[in-house]
């Protein structure tokens, strides 16, 4: 299973390094999160396509594992809009929530050992329901979602 880190990483250097677009692997987590990513503005377009090239052609006819998503990161006044992407639940202390504490953490709170969301900030939220599997933190509150908080991005 592909771990969310790698995603966080993949992210946060390359809009450090000023990168115009960003290949990731394409799996259903990274297309969840990016999706999320996509909703809130921190980056402004998502194409399937190849390690080559954003080009859905080669998307359908590359193998599995040369299949990416390429993401276009965002820029305002030559600053990166996705300041730090980090990681809230480790692979070695998963952060599940309910309900109230996400609640919490939404509405400037601490719960557990996540410190709250700061203006601009959202959170990702991995939840069991069916309909609703990548969430971000407020749309998880306002559909009454438990689940995993995977990560953060500001």
């Amino acid at each position: 299973m592909p771990r969310p880190h790698d995603l966080c990483s993949l992210i946060q250097n390359a809009s450090r390094a000023r990168h115009q677009r960003v290949a990731v692997p394409h799996t259903t987590q990274n297309l969840g999160i990016l999706s999320i990513l996509l909703r809130a503005g921190f980056i402004s377009n998502l194409t399937r396509g190849s390690i080559d090239a954003p080009s859905p052609e080669a998307f359908v006819e590359a193998e599995p594992s040369q299949k990416r998503i390429w993401a276009d990161l965002k820029y305002r006044a030559d600053r990166p809009i996705i300041d730090t992407m980090r990681l809230v639940s480790m692979p070695s202390k998963r952060i599940f929530m309910d309900f109230s504490e996400i609640r919490r953490i939404c509405s400037g709170r601490s719960a557990q050992t996540v410190k709250p969301l700061r203006m601009g900030e959202i959170a990702v939220v991995h939840t069991d329901h069916k309909d609703y599997e990548w969430v971000e933190a407020r749309e998880a509150v306002r559909l009454n979602l438990d689940g995993e908080v995977v990560c953060r991005a500001r």
